[in-house]
């Protein structure tokens, strides 16, 4: 056992993190690496960790506090993580244990200089690094300062720096152990880190290497500006030589000094060029033993690398599988949808059935390979305006991909793949019956399937799923369908060049389709004022509500003075629009009718913030205000040369996009009912398979792909690992922010905005909704902890359908990912509200609470003083 609580680094491999921590087993597979030199020592395991904490007074009634701790209340966690760490110092490490170290320290040398490293359990794993966390201690000679080291190194297991990382990801502290590793010290002439995958770009091909003189501290440290080379198939593609002024080198009394490096050396490279392809080949070697890009540090000494740490990079976003050695390009599919979170195996395969274009995964997203249709002439021009006018940074990323030589090979003569987006549609007659129809086809199946799915279960039920999905997708893809919300997009478009060109004014559609008839999802924002209508006259419910967390609250009102009316009014609503949530196309997102809750927040907004009637009259005020500009702009164009002609067209037009535009909304919004109507079945067989002990959760289900959840149903088998793993992987993938452009070697393209004429220092975005507006800026990224006021205006990630309600209570939106025809564009411009998408970084950039000006019309916004 005592043994057990000092291990060489000779004797551990990568396997072993739970005994030695993810430094110490990735310390122990590289030193496991013909060809990688690896500084000879050994590790104090967590064994010996949890005999010192168990030898902590009070540590568990410290660590009952510390979990309870706000991550954001950083003065309390900053006083008891101290409280913690005085008292691990103050524990005597056991004699048996100092009687290990002690034997481990003679093999290297009683008074060698060491490194004294922390190692903790969840440090350098493949989802997340943990970098920096914990403490090092560097030129430590002799037993009892190394003793003293490794007590400081395990009381870093509770900085204030790593208890608030954790707390922010729901790592209980409980489960986090600490090793300690402890290796000969290494007296460098150069150190610094080398990334196997461009950490700016997360190109896979291309190494970046970081280099100063003496050790790596300095760098790392910020003290000085490094070299930097840019390394591709063993060639440098880009060099930099830093000034560097300090360098950091071992003291003689132990520890470390900073130093001034010679003046003629400051300019001088720390590598020579064969220095830097020698390292990166190193690196590859060890990327490939580890099986993922690796964050390495190394020093030089004499002419020998030695490698003192190997992480893996978990910043990268994932490259979706191929099949092949090709060049592939990706374009987001999340970006088009609104809807950028990861999403659930169940979720992804769903969305895979639903949709006709072949989609690969990546990181819990989607993504469309788009590689033929830029190398035909024939589909690239149509896919360039496509994107580029939904969303200019997607067109731009694409463009750039195109002008590098070599990189998109020319598409044999077999012709062009099929459209991305459908086939341009025939013109039609402007006929509302044909949009009630419709609407009237759809609801009848729906009603059907609702109907017919009651009596199924097991393998008859996904057999069930699986034949209905394709009327649901004959529905979703009708060609008279997609006839009608193109046509009507076309006519806006032609409607703003026209009108700009005719009359010089820019995005006139924007007003003309105000409140225009059949729009589910505007429909849906002004019914919740209606709701709030019914409500507003009960002030017991009105307090009730306030203080509503529950999900079974609507149980709780029909014993309140207007209770059962206001519940009554929510679950009319929610049985017209309940089956919608915040990535709603993600079949395993909660629903609103599942947590009825969520909406409280808006409910009470909108009783705040608005008076009875609020709903009629908001689009009664967009009908009139678009009936004002069409007559403003056909009596306009009457006085141009060819003035009746032209008005002849822009009326056809405007009664076009009128008639057409709000069936938009509509064709996802029968998708999501159907996905809820399947929802609800499996949930109900899930709990089936918990009850016959198959599943631990009925959430399980989510975990699975549509054809293993066919296989459980058939078989009441199930792979809990399989579970257990995509679990872990989910978690991981919400941490990662997803492209909208990503190449086959993991590059991550940026597009730009191509434009000049934005103020200085103004944010630059897509204009979506004509109008300037100014006011507070909210920036809420969960629709249920929104607090709004009257004039305030939103700024978040995306707004899909769910976010609508929102939108009454707003004077414009501002948002990180849009195009001109996704949702939150369309309702803005239905409600009347000045609105700019896609500017980058929106929510980082934009502090809650700032005055901001949105200029819905140019597409730009400007932080106030």
């Amino acid at each position: 056992m005592i043994e057990l609580s000092v291990l060489d680094l000779q004797e551990i491999d990568e396997t072993q993190v739970a005994v030695v921590g993810g430094k110490g087993a990735h310390l122990g597979g590289l030193s496991r690496i013909d060809g990688v030199r690896v500084p000879p020592g050994f590790c104090v395991t967590t064994d010996a960790f949890r005999r010192i904490l168990a030898e902590a007074p009070s540590i568990d009634e410290r660590l009952d506090r510390l979990s309870r701790l706000n991550p954001d209340d950083r003065e309390a966690i900053r006083t008891l993580s101290a409280e913690i760490r005085r008292t691990i110092e103050e524990v005597a490490i056991p004699g048996d244990l100092v009687a290990a170290i002690t034997r481990a320290l003679a093999r290297l040398g009683e008074r060698t200089a060491c490194a004294v490293r922390s190692s903790a359990t969840a440090e350098d794993l493949p989802t997340a690094s943990f970098a920096g966390q914990q403490d090092t201690y560097l030129n430590v000679v002799g037993l009892a300062a190394i003793l003293q080291q490794v007590s400081r190194c395990w009381a870093s297991l509770f900085t204030e720096r790593a208890v608030t990382y954790r707390q922010r990801r729901g790592i209980d502290h409980r489960t986090v152990h600490m090793a300690v590793v402890v290796q000969q010290m290494v007296f460098p002439y150069a150190a610094g880190t080398l990334f196997t995958a461009d950490p700016i770009t997360s190109n896979r091909k291309v190494a970046s290497v970081e280099a100063g003189f003496g050790l790596g501290e300095a760098l790392v440290s910020g003290l000085v500006n490094a070299d930097v080379y840019k390394v591709r198939d063993g060639e440098i593609v880009a060099k930099a030589v830093g000034a560097k002024q300090l360098a950091i080198h071992a003291s003689p009394a132990g520890g470390t000094q900073e130093q001034a490096v010679d003046p003629e050396l400051r300019d001088q490279p720390a590598l020579t060029d064969a220095q830097v392809v020698r390292l990166t080949q190193l690196g590859r070697q060890i990327e490939a033993h580890f099986g993922r890009p690796q964050d390495i540090e190394w020093c030089l000494a004499g002419d020998d690398f030695q490698i003192v740490q190997s992480r893996p990079i978990t910043t990268l976003f994932p490259i979706p599988e191929s099949g092949d050695r090709e060049n592939h390009v990706y374009v987001s599919v999340g970006h088009q949808q609104m809807m950028t979170d990861a999403m659930k195996p169940l979720g992804l395969s769903f969305w895979q059935m639903t949709t006709p274009a072949p989609m690969a995964e990546a990181g819990g997203r989607l993504f469309v390979d788009v590689t033929q249709r830029l190398a035909s002439p024939e589909s690239r021009a149509g896919l360039l305006e496509a994107l580029g006018r939904s969303d200019p940074l997607t067109g731009d990323a694409l463009r750039a991909i195109l002008e590098r030589e070599g990189f998109i090979k020319p598409l044999p003569d077999k012709g062009p793949p099929g459209p991305l987006f459908g086939d341009a549609p025939a013109p039609m007659e402007t006929d509302p019956a044909i949009v009630t129809e419709l609407i009237e086809r759809t609801q009848a199946s729906i009603t059907a399937v609702r109907r017919e799915i009651q009596t199924k279960s097991g393998e008859a039920l996904l057999d069930f799923i699986q034949a209905d999905i394709q009327e649901m997708r004959r529905i979703l893809f009708d060609r008279q369908s997609h006839q009608v919300f193109m046509s009507a997009m076309e006519a806006a478009w032609w409607l703003n060049d026209q009108l700009e060109a005719w009359l010089g004014d820019k995005n006139v559609a924007d007003t003309l389709t105000q409140s225009v008839p059949h729009n589910v999802t505007s429909e849906m924002g002004l019914a919740l004022l209606d709701v709030a209508d019914v409500i507003r006259p009960h002030p017991e419910v009105v307090t009730f509500l306030h203080h509503a967390e529950d999900e079974g609250f609507l149980d709780e009102l029909a014993k309140l003075p207007g209770g059962r009316e206001a519940r009554e009014a929510i679950e009319a609503w929610l049985e017209k629009y309940g089956m919608r949530c915040v990535g709603e196309i993600d079949i395993t997102r909660p629903r609103w009718s599942e947590r009825p809750a969520t909406l409280v927040p808006v409910i009470l907004g909108n009783i705040k913030n608005f008076e009875p009637g609020a709903g009629p009259r908001r689009f009664e005020q967009g009908r009139q205000e678009a009936w004002a500009k069409e007559q403003d702009v056909l009596e306009r164009l009457r006085a141009l040369p060819d003035g009746e002609r032209k008005s002849e067209e822009a009326k056809r037009m405007i009664d076009r996009v009128r008639t057409f535009i709000g069936y938009r909304e509509y064709p996802k919004y029968g998708m999501v009912s159907r996905y809820f109507v399947y929802k609800q079945a499996l949930l109900a067989e899930a709990e089936r398979l918990v009850r016959a002990g198959v599943l631990g959760e009925k959430e399980d289900i989510f975990y699975l792909r549509f054809a293993e959840l066919h296989d459980v149903a058939r078989t009441n088998q199930v792979d809990d690992r399989l579970i257990a793993r995509r679990k872990e992987a989910f978690t991981s993938y919400q941490a990662l922010t997803p492209p909208r452009v990503l190449t086959s070697d993991g590059e991550i393209i940026t597009g730009a905005y191509r434009r000049d004429d934005a103020p200085t220092g103004a944010l630059v975005g897509l204009p979506v909704s004509a109008g300037v507006i100014e006011g507070r800026a909210r920036v809420i990224l969960d629709m249920g902890e929104a607090d709004l006021e009257a004039g305030d205006i939103l700024v978040t990630a995306y707004t899909d359908p769910s976010w609508t309600p929102l939108f009454v209570a707003i004077t414009g939106l501002v948002t990180e990912v849009g195009g001109l025809m996704t949702h939150g564009a369309v309702i803005a411009r239905e409600y009347g509200l000045p609105a700019v998408v896609g500017v980058v970084d929106a929510t980082r950039l934009i502090h809650d609470g700032q005055r901001i000006r949105v200029h819905g019309t140019e597409g730009y916004v400007e932080i106030l003083p």
